[in-house]
């Protein structure tokens, strides 16, 4: 058993990293086609992003890991792999559940990490991506990043999804995550100034971030941001 359970845990150790690798390598790429000399200089800071993300991806690793087996071997999780599990209207309800809760435990988290103390011990080595690269998405001191491995685990112990839908909102987490942090907006004008727009954290919401901390904690949605009153608009990236 501990043998297999190992064997899991580097298993999602190793997806985690290459996901990573090749998200954050594909949009560096677009960067330096899109933007070139935009991440000029900063080496140093890249290199280090890559350090500290490859270190996360092994503690996401371990949670995610261990519960892979759990779901193989004696079924754990609520994750399901049959289309008639649950009715199908359900499928979208699922994923919509899962970046919700995301999102409200790390506004939350994130806020408590500004506070001095949580900042220098924990949240610092993030925000020393200033300005962010598309490599700066899981690059995290591991206490930080301790708090990220634990939601999606909890979540699939707690809230039916099927398997794909939960492939979906890992997709919607690496994705954001890296174009969130790569210093320029890929997203039309147009789409980030509309009603829906303005409802979603793109670059130019997570930006202003990275240069006024105090401001645009959340992940995937500005609910929080706007009711807590912590939105401070856009920036230019």
């Amino acid at each position: 058993m501990a043998v297999a359970i190992i064997l899991s845990t580097l298993a999602m150790t190793a997806i985690v990293a290459v996901r990573y690798l090749a998200f954050s390598g594909l949009f560096a790429l677009a960067t330096a086609r899109v933007r070139p000399g935009l991440y000029a200089g900063q080496g140093r800071q890249v290199r280090s992003e890559i350090g500290w993300s490859l270190a996360s991806a092994a503690i996401y690793g371990v949670p995610a890991g261990v519960l892979a087996w759990g779901w193989q071997a004696h079924g754990w999780t609520r994750v399901y792999t049959h289309w008639d599990a649950y009715p199908l209207w359900y499928l979208p309800i699922a994923p919509l559940i899962y970046l919700l809760a995301h999102d409200t435990w790390f506004y939350w988290t994130h806020r408590l990490m500004h506070r001095p103390a949580w900042f220098r011990a924990m949240h610092a080595v993030h925000h020393a991506s200033r300005p962010p690269t598309a490599w700066a998405a899981m690059s995290f001191h591991p206490y930080e990043a301790i708090t990220g491995a634990v939601v999606i685990p909890a979540l699939v112990l707690l809230v039916p999804i099927h398997v794909a839908m939960l492939g979906l909102v890992l997709l919607v987490m690496t994705v954001m995550g890296v174009t969130n942090h790569m210093g320029w907006e890929m997203f039309p004008r147009g789409f980030v100034h509309s009603r829906l727009g303005d409802w979603l954290i793109t670059a130019s919401h997570h930006n202003r971030h990275h240069e006024q901390y105090a401001c645009n904690y959340g992940l995937y949605f500005r609910f929080w941001d706007r009711l807590c009153g912590t939105d401070r608009g856009l920036s230019q990236p």
